[in-house]
């Protein structure tokens, strides 16, 4: 009995002797941990969170949402720097003088001594820039009403010198708003945001806020865009705006593209009344997924191609695809939304040369300078479909964090550029193949730029098993449907946005002096379509 009692004791002392070894030597490494260096990568969609819309562990938002942007193109010529403008007044070239005319940015301007000249003319300029302010040349009229050539620096033949004319012409006193009573039967709804009820903030982007918002008259539940004018009244803006406009008009008539119920203006903004699609974007979902099998993939690709599609059919360029601006209806259907980097009017074999887009979806042909086309969005759909199959970017640099010098704006350029994109393992040999055919660094062999165009994308064995007839048509079932408890249900959206106070800053009678408000005229719209299908309810 003793014998067993001792053999007993000798057995749990040695346990415990192992049990104090691992814990001396557990104690040893974490003490090297803490004095090691801690390498963390960075990851586009780490881990899963501990509840719905809370951060990951080890999160950085900033490599998130990253807002797209536009590279002013300047032209330098003898000290000036050119940029092309918008004019809304009679105006002349100060090189041949003859009449700067045409639609859109007719002409070139020193943003330094604000000399004007024809776009052909730029390069011909002899007279160096001097830094200061040149009297841009004016027309006068004559008894008769003739439009002579007149320079603010030329002799005049009266006493006293008749000061230049201002570059924009004095704002016109705003428009009285339309009454209801004012219509005449028939004729077009005008809106007002009187007309809606703001709910929530759901989104902001660099120059706008986007709220959920219902119409008071059919309780319907809109998006409303709400764009601040002191903020565009650049013309290359105000240009951007109105392109914006013209191609959600366009977009009305597409299942997979936001469409647009009306806009209207206060002195101050700009509203667009959109769809209000309340499934959250992919960037949401894949932040809680990290990755997502080939089958949701490949459809989610299958209809954003024929959205991409049907927009350069009508001549516009996207150029602002990510994971931010694909969003999910309620039956889990993409819609692209954001028009606002869009280029319209291209013509097959058209080309533009506009440095735009968000960086770590900039095709190689913007970044080396070249003239491009319809090629841009494609580049884009594979970075965006090699997201949603890997879980992370194409030109993700390991221990990037440890190294300052590879988390620029440049190195990023340097990698698309240079750098070859290595496909996961782990994906099958057709979800390598597509990618590989959109992620070609030359655009002229990108897939979906060759001859047959978008038919090569529809042949493609990646996308074999989709019937594309009944995909446009809205008859696939989608692999995913968001969980959602009502029209109203912001589930699905950041609460980084959603937390946000619901209002609009009070009007600056100081700004809105400034702001020629003749450059927004015209942007007042209302859909038809919507306008019917209200009129049923």
């Amino acid at each position: 009995m003793l014998n067993i009692k001792h053999s007993e004791v000798s057995r749990r002392t040695k346990e415990r002797d192992c049990i104090l070894n691992v814990l001396d030597l557990l104690g040893v490494l974490c003490d090297q941990r803490k004095l090691a260096p801690r390498r963390r990568l960075k990851r586009v969609f780490p881990n899963v969170p501990p509840a719905p819309g809370m951060p990951c562990a080890g999160e950085d938002r900033s490599i998130y949402r990253r807002g797209a942007r536009r590279w002013r193109k300047l032209y330098r010529v003898n000290g000036h720097i050119f940029q092309a403008k918008r004019f809304n007044r009679r105006a002349f070239c100060a090189f041949c003088q003859d009449r700067i005319w045409g639609l859109g940015r007719q002409g070139f301007k020193c943003i330094q001594c604000k000399l004007l000249v024809h776009k052909k003319c730029h390069k011909l300029v002899q007279k160096p820039c001097s830094n200061e302010h040149v009297d841009p040349v004016e027309v006068k009229d004559d008894a008769n009403g003739e439009s002579t050539l007149g320079r603010a620096s030329s002799v005049r033949s009266r006493a006293e010198p008749e000061p230049p004319l201002p570059e924009t012409p004095p704002a016109p006193a705003p428009p009285a708003p339309v009454r209801p009573e004012d219509l005449e039967p028939g004729s077009q709804r005008q809106y007002s945001l009187e007309d809606f009820e703001l709910i929530r903030v759901i989104g902001r982007g660099s120059y706008a806020k986007v709220l959920m918002v219902e119409l008071k008259r059919t309780k319907r539940v809109y998006a409303m865009k709400v764009i601040k004018k002191a903020l565009v009244t650049d013309d290359e803006d105000i240009d951007w705006v109105q392109t914006e406009k013209h191609v959600f008009e366009t977009a009305s008539n597409h299942p997979f593209l936001v469409g647009l119920h009306s806009c209207f203006q206060t002195p101050s903004r700009l509203f667009f009344v959109i769809e209000f699609v309340r499934g959250g974007d992919l960037m949401f979902h894949m932040q809680r997924q990290r990755r997502l099998p080939e089958e949701h993939a490949r459809f989610y690709a299958a209809e954003i191609s024929l959205a991409l599609h049907f927009l350069h059919e009508r001549g516009v360029i996207y150029r602002d695809l990510k994971l931010d601006n694909v969003l999910l209806d309620h039956e889990g259907h993409i819609k692209l939304t954001d028009y606002g980097m869009c280029k319209e009017g291209v013509r097959p074999g058209d080309t533009t040369s506009t440095f735009c887009g968000t960086p770590n979806y900039i095709a190689p042909e913007i970044l080396r300078g070249e003239e491009y086309g319809f090629s841009v969005d494609w580049w884009a759909l594979g970075v965006l479909t090699y997201e949603m199959l890997a879980g992370r970017s194409p030109f993700d640099i390991a221990q990037a964090a440890d190294n300052p010098d590879q988390n620029t704006e440049d190195y990023l350029f340097q990698v698309i550029l240079e750098k070859t994109i290595r496909i996961p393992r782990s994906l099958s040999v057709k979800a390598a193949s597509v990618l590989k055919g959109f992620l070609n660094k030359n655009p002229v062999e990108r897939l979906g730029c060759g001859e047959n165009g978008f038919l090569d994308i529809v042949n493609h064995p990646f996308f074999k098993s989709i019937e594309w007839e009944m995909l446009e048509q809205k008859q696939v079932v989608p692999p995913f449907k968001p969980r959602l408890e009502g029209e109203r249900d912001l589930a699905n959206f950041p609460p980084e946005f959603t937390d946000e106070p619901v209002h609009l800053t009070p009007d600056n009678d100081t700004v809105i002096a400034d702001i020629d408000q003749s450059e927004f005229e015209g942007f007042e719209y209302v859909n038809p379509l919507l306008m019917s299908l209200e009129d049923c309810v």
